[in-house]
């Protein structure tokens, strides 16, 4: 395929990133090397102090890495923060994991995404309840007679079915994982289609819903949705290391870890993937002291107008539906959790938060489980900060 010019890919991230300049100099010599014992590094004030204790995720720490996870990094806030770091960055060269590292952070992607939105909202350039169409005439084809709002893209209740695609499989997309589906290309096979039911019918999550509304926000803005995350969300936040890949560059640009998956029964490195169809679903590089700067920023109301977070925390009242707008309401040890993953072939993302910001969790684990179930990851890497 080609990669096509539009004001969306010109520069998913033209500001790449925000990003850091360091690039990593590529490994010299072939020999494997044995990985380095785990170790897990307390910060940012006592780990067993307060209302947090840290031994559940000191334990998960100093057993990676093993044979599914290379390196887990995790930082938890609130009354009591700690931050931990474990694995190795490289399986050949068995080099320790960095608590700085920049990983694909996957869907987490997606709150950003909505605070965009809701930014246009509280600014009056967008309306919550006005069909789609408003702000993107000829999006639909006749079959939508009745076409979603901006409400139901946010809450992944639009009846949107889902867009192409490049496999369904880690090892489906890895043959393909240079190849490049715009996302004019993945909202067309999605709308092409027809809808699967009446908006607001039910809810289900996936990534189409947050393509079309990357689309809008580029199309009310005038601007690329990659500029636009970084002059809203993250240069106020200082989120200095966080922003998207230029277009189809399938690189990690800056410190980073090798990320690996299963491809035909053996261990193989994925970490240049071409992530360009994931977009404003699920394209952004980040590092978790970034997504913490997020999570403070979001849930302390500096990101989205208080009034409109309460909306952003609100489950529509149907049937079955977990999601506000965005993240995804838990109730764990009787707290109220609002939370949100990512999975990309070789990272796990996890950001989580109490509403009043008594404990958040940030964490970034590379693993070869990390597009299959996660919950077993974050039963491991982030629920022990909350049952605490």
């Amino acid at each position: 395929m080609t990669f096509r010019t539009t004001a969306r890919t010109r520069a998913t991230a033209a500001s790449a990133l925000v990003a850091s300049s360091l690039l990593l100099v590529p490994l010299a010599g072939t020999a494997a090397a044995q990985p380095a014992p785990a170790t897990a590094t307390a910060a940012h004030g006592a780990p067993r102090t307060g209302a947090f204790d840290a031994t559940a995720l000191e334990k998960a720490l100093a057993e990676v890495p093993d044979g599914d996870v290379s390196a887990a990094l995790v930082r938890v806030g609130g009354k009591g923060s700690w931050a931990g770091t474990a694995g190795v960055r490289d399986l050949r060269t068995g080099a320790p994991a960095l608590p700085h590292a920049r990983f694909r952070a996957g869907s987490t992607t997606k709150v950003v995404t909505a605070a965009l939105v809701l930014q246009l909202v509280a600014e009056k350039r967008v309306d919550l309840d006005a069909p789609v169409t408003r702000y993107l005439p000829g999006l639909l084809p006749p079959s939508f007679t009745k076409p979603p709002t901006v409400r139901h893209l946010l809450t992944y209740t639009s009846g949107l079915r889902p867009g192409a695609s490049l496999g369904s499989t880690t090892e489906e997309m890895y043959a393909h994982r240079f190849e490049t589906l715009t996302p004019e290309q993945v909202v067309a096979a999605s709308v092409a289609r027809g809808p699967a039911h009446d908006p607001g019918e039910r809810q289900e999550y996936g990534n189409i819903h947050y393509t079309v509304l990357g689309m809008l926000i580029e199309k009310v803005t005038g601007d690329r949705y990659a500029h636009q995350a970084a002059v809203r969300v993250f240069r106020p936040l200082g989120m200095r290391h966080t922003g998207f890949p230029y277009g189809p560059d399938p690189r990690v640009h800056g410190p980073h870890h090798r990320a690996y998956a299963d491809i035909g029964g053996r261990t193989t490195d994925v970490t240049e993937w071409n992530m360009s169809d994931r977009w404003a679903a699920g394209d952004m590089i980040s590092t978790t002291a970034d997504l913490e700067r997020l999570v403070f920023g979001l849930f302390g109301g500096e990101v989205v107008p208080r009034p409109l977070l309460d909306q952003m925390l609100t489950v529509p009242r149907i049937e079955g539906a977990t999601y506000g707008m965005a993240l995804e309401r838990y109730v764990i040890g009787g707290r109220e959790i609002w939370g949100k993953t990512g999975s990309r072939p070789g990272y796990h993302t996890v950001l989580a938060a109490t509403r009043d910001l008594s404990r958040t969790v940030v964490y970034s684990v590379n693993a070869k489980s990390a597009r299959e179930d996660g919950f077993p990851l974050v039963r491991r890497f982030a629920l022990p900060a909350f049952e605490s």
